[in-house]
């Protein structure tokens, strides 16, 4: 996967992207069957990720996928900080600082080790409430993460 920003969707593609996927509701049976969406869709391709939803900073879901490690799920927990500190996917704002070029911390003062700025992290937007949680997956590059991200819930009933 091409790391060359103009590769990237464009800040407007990706919040258009993110108005299409808004959610009727955010339930906890809501959460385990968009969990176990990902990991079904992760299991057919044999993708080694870690996914978990979130609700109110709340884990609802998560899974470790074989191939997977620790090291995803710490990932997958420091983009999804990212989400709820912007309102954005964990892309969004790795595209943003790419063409600010400056990093969380600099332009932020958000420590590393706890925010990360790199795909696979997408805000769960419930209509007529706003973000409420996100769901991610660890494991792939980040244009992956995402893409894998975005094509689950698009498979979900709107």
């Amino acid at each position: 996967m091409s790391t060359d920003r103009d590769a990237w969707p464009t800040l407007d593609e990706l919040l258009r992207e993110e108005g299409e996927l808004e959610l009727a509701g955010l339930s906890e049976t809501d959460a385990y069957e968009l969990g176990m969406l990902a990991v079904t869709a992760a299991t057919e391709q044999r993708l080694p990720v870690s996914v978990g939803v979130w609700r109110a900073g709340r884990q609802l879901f998560h899974c470790g996928l074989s191939g997977s490690t620790a090291d995803n799920d710490a990932w997958l927990r420091r983009k999804g900080r990212v989400v709820m500190r912007f309102e954005h996917s964990s892309l969004y704002m790795a595209r943003l600082c790419q063409d600010k070029q400056v990093t969380l911390a600099e332009r932020y003062g958000l420590p590393a080790s706890r925010y990360a700025a790199a795909g696979g992290a997408v805000p769960l937007r419930v209509r007529g409430t706003g973000v409420v949680g996100w769901v991610g997956v660890s494991g792939l590059p980040q244009l992956d993460d995402h893409r894998f991200v975005v094509d689950v819930l698009r498979k979900l009933p709107r």
